[in-house]
């Protein structure tokens, strides 16, 4: 599937991957396992791995090999997720000439309440766990700085508020989850005209952006619940 998301923006969702193409580079914020942090990035990726995966090379370089396999060129912004891409849900609005994207997909192996005690004891250690909510925002405004950490806080309330609508336990505290323990989260600032400076639940972008992102998990949540295997 191949589908125009924003004047620079290409969405290609297929059975190993979600990849988006920008038609020139867009700041992007994120905590993804390749090229997260702060970027300019021509791709971002979500890439569909095994439930079972044991791969003998980092993650960074299976994300890496991919890019160079597919030939994308400029900076990746690479997530993985053991979640099947039949999860994945987009809403798109357009807002006062503002065109706002949610991309997401789910998988709930390892729902895990904030808060709980980690299996890897170690303030180093890195998780090996599989499962993953993902969450990709694209944007045509420019945002700020502030107002891209102020998406990432709202993206992260509206997930939760979903997981807590799902009813969705920690097997670790039989509490409610608030998230996966592999979530990642991607926020793309776009080209504008409109310029955004902040993104809190008091303005109206906020208030769309935390909407739509609750609503777009929430429906991959459900796919998700409806299709698990015993």
């Amino acid at each position: 599937m191949n589908k125009q998301l924003t004047k620079h923006a290409l969405l290609d969702h297929s059975r190993k991957h979600i990849h988006v193409e920008f038609t020139v580079p867009h700041q992007v914020i994120s905590s993804a396992v390749l090229n997260g942090g702060i970027v300019e990035a021509g791709h971002i990726v979500n890439l569909k791995v095994p439930k079972s995966h044991n791969a003998t090379e980092s993650p960074e370089k299976t994300l890496a090999n991919y890019c160079a396999s597919r030939e994308w060129q400029g900076t990746t912004v690479g997530m993985m997720t053991a979640a099947s891409m039949d999860s994945f849900r987009m809403t798109k609005e357009t807002v006062q000439g503002v065109d706002l994207v949610v991309l997401v997909t789910t998988g709930l192996s390892n729902p895990r309440r904030v808060g709980d005690p980690a299996e890897h004891r170690s303030m180093a250690a890195q998780s090996e766990e599989t499962g993953t909510i993902n969450i990709v925002v694209i944007t045509s405004a420019i945002l700020t700085d502030p107002a891209m950490v102020e998406a990432l806080m709202i993206v992260t309330e509206a997930k939760t508020a979903a997981m807590l609508e799902a009813g969705i336990r920690s097997p670790v505290s039989n509490e409610i989850a608030t998230g996966t323990g592999t979530d990642s989260t991607a926020v793309v600032s776009g080209q504008g005209p409109e310029t955004v400076c902040y993104c809190g639940k008091h303005v109206l972008f906020g208030e769309v952006l935390g909407r739509m992102v609750t609503k777009t998990v929430a429906s991959s949540i459900e796919w998700d619940l409806a299709n698990r295997l015993p």
